[in-house]
């Protein structure tokens, strides 16, 4: 070792000759049982010790008494978002808020639609869906009167951002109505929109521009969105579904239970109006789109998304509605203080569910992701501050990519190339059974006259199994094993307690191991998604519908233009301008105690208390 240099330790280490006389002097102490004799500490030294361990003590106690402080602020106070376009917890400037809602979609909706889409384009098994990628939070969706909410009183959620009964359009349970983002949102100068691909009327839509005691009043949901409502037209553009509800009964095409016309009351109104895909087509994808607008591309419900493909020159798809939304209303609040309020739905994934159909739901599935992808290209592209919230009213089916199929112990398996091979919904299968039956059997459909079909030959039976084997089956799904009792149950279908729809969705889940638990909806939590998840922190986690509903208001700065707009539809008071008075059944809480429901079908009915609602 060189000189001056010296091991690490040992510096400052007692010399070992004052280490062997301490060592001498412990063993004497221990055989002696005297105390060796130490070197006393001075005074202040001794209290130098017990200073430093006092405020060791007490530092330590701070910190414990700041981390538990920390921790129960985090877990009761609700994040606040923070940077451009927040300032003091407060949305500031121009912003657009566009709300997706993916009506029915739980998560395995997502599980079944990434696998299927993988399988059928032979993608990698890490490549996925647009929406897993904007994942922020999941909500739970109970309503007010029962566990298992329908799409009235979770749209209420959104909307008014409070709970109420299944079957209430933006009413509470005390029948008063609860102002809504929408109507909030127009009254502080946004420019408003909905596009859906059912019924303009149907519930989700229908809860942010109108109040009415029951969903089923579509009539009069219609005459509130064009305008005849306490606070007068609260919209700016609709495009969907549900002409029906808009033409009068002298016409061949309504679904009125009057004469009333509200295609010339939203007119009169001020709406232009487009209803096919001629005009629609000449809007130029919002460029060309004179605002307030109304577009109805069908009767009723836009075609499933697999089957609409089939007829795009018909109907637009729920992705061209949305692009051309987000154009005219960007084009519309250009030169505005104040941008824009959108919701977009992904209606039919819904109907889907309640079919029990598959191929249905994946390619609905599909389409929303499709529109989703562009709303985010919309936000990335344009200069002012814009939010993309997206969650579902509830999940539909109670879905499960397994099947039990045998009383044997299953097998691990679900087969999405199944679901590849088929091209057309159970929906339309059906509707094209009806039809072929119909112009074989029933001599004039054009009197209106319901004619019964006269019995069918044996010779006739067997021609429609072979239709149905070949053009429905095998063309439509891809079946090509399908059992004799299969298209037996298929002729005589009018006869079954399934409809036609349920019994080739059946099939085809069947043999896709695809699995269903219901017709109706479940009370699964369902995911909630945004462009931005900073913009969107109050929303990570798990979270109550209506904090959805509350968090849209909040971004929009809307606070006070709820309170005056509910004041005010609340000061015209609850009255013939929202229909029929609901029944107290439907209102009161059913889903906190057991009352032999499983018997109600077969002895009680269906125990529904009136139309199958979604």
């Amino acid at each position: 070792m060189a000189r001056g240099e010296e091991p690490l330790l040992s510096q400052g280490r007692p010399s070992s000759d004052h280490s062997d006389e301490r060592s001498v002097e412990e063993e004497d102490a221990l055989l002696t049982g005297q105390k060796t004799q130490q070197p006393s500490k001075s005074g202040w030294a001794l209290w130098r010790e017990v200073g430093l361990f006092a405020w060791a003590v007490i530092a330590t106690a701070l910190v414990i008494i700041f981390a538990v402080l920390y921790s129960h602020q985090q877990q009761t106070s609700k994040p606040t978002p923070s940077g451009r376009g927040w300032k003091n917890g407060r949305p500031t400037g121009k912003r657009n808020l566009i709300f997706m809602v993916s009506d029915g979609m739980g998560p395995t909706s997502l599980s079944l639609t990434r696998t299927f889409r993988q399988t059928e384009t032979g993608l990698p098994i890490d490549d996925v869906l647009v929406l897993d990628e904007h994942l922020i939070g999941t909500s739970r969706t109970r309503s007010t009167s029962s566990l298992v909410t329908d799409s009235a009183a979770g749209a209420t959620a959104f909307s008014c951002g409070k709970k109420s009964y299944n079957g209430a359009i933006s009413v509470l349970p005390n029948r008063d109505p609860c102002g809504t983002v929408l109507e909030a949102a127009k009254r502080a100068g946004y420019m408003t929109g909905l596009v859906v691909t059912t019924r303009i009327t149907d519930a989700t839509p229908a809860c942010f521009a109108a109040h009415v005691n029951l969903r089923e009043e579509e009539d009069l949901i219609a005459e509130q969105e064009v305008g005849e409502h306490p606070l007068g037209r609260v919209l700016d553009l609709m495009l969907g579904g549900g002409r029906c509800h808009f033409l009068p009964n002298t016409t061949s095409n309504s679904c009125r239970k009057d004469s009333h016309d509200i295609v010339s009351l939203a007119q009169e109104n001020g709406f232009s109006y487009v209803d096919d895909r001629k005009s629609f087509d000449a809007l130029n994808f919002g460029t060309n789109v004179k605002l307030p607008l109304l577009g109805l591309f069908a009767d009723t419900d836009i075609p499933y998304e697999v089957d609409r493909r089939n007829m795009n020159d018909v109907y637009p798809s729920l992705d061209e509605m949305a692009r051309t939304a987000l154009e005219a209303l960007q084009s519309a609040t250009e030169d505005s203080d104040q941008g824009f309020f959108l919701m977009i739905e992904g209606s039919r994934i819904d109907h889907a569910g309640h079919g029990n159909d598959p191929v249905a739901q994946v390619h609905e599935v599909l389409a929303y992701d499709t529109a989703l992808a562009s709303v985010l290209d919309f936000l990335e592209r344009d200069d002012v501050e814009g939010l993309l919230v997206g969650t579902s009213d509830h999940e539909t089916g109670g879905l499960a990519t397994a099947r039990q199929l045998h009383e044997t112990y299953p097998e691990y398996h679900w087969f999405p190339a199944v679901l590849a091979n088929a091209s057309r919904s159970a929906e339309n299968l059906a509707y094209q059974l009806r039809d072929h039956i119909a112009g074989k059997h029933i001599s004039s459909l054009d009197t209106g006259i319901k004619i019964p079909p006269r019995p069918r030959s044996t010779d006739e039976d067997e021609e429609l199994k072979d239709y149905i084997r070949t053009t429905l089956l095998s063309d439509g799904l891809g079946i090509n094993d399908a059992t004799e009792a299969e298209v037996s149950r298929l002729v005589h279908s009018s006869s079954d307690p399934w409809p036609a729809s349920y019994i080739f969705a059946d099939m085809i889940s069947r043999r896709a191991q695809v699995g269903w638990t219901t017709h109706g909806h479940s009370a699964v939590d369902v995911n909630i998604y945004s462009s931005d998840s900073e913009q969107a922190r109050p929303l990570q986690g798990n979270h109550e519908n209506t904090d959805v509903g509350k968090f849209l208001r909040e971004y929009l700065d809307l606070e006070d233009e709820v309170k005056a707009v509910t004041k005010e539809l609340q000061e015209k008071g609850a009255g013939a301008w929202m229909g029929k008075a609901v029944d107290e059944k439907r209102v009161g809480s059913k889903g906190d105690h057991y009352a032999g429901d499983f018997r109600k079908r077969d002895e009680m009915g269906c125990g529904c208390l009136g139309e199958h609602v979604h």
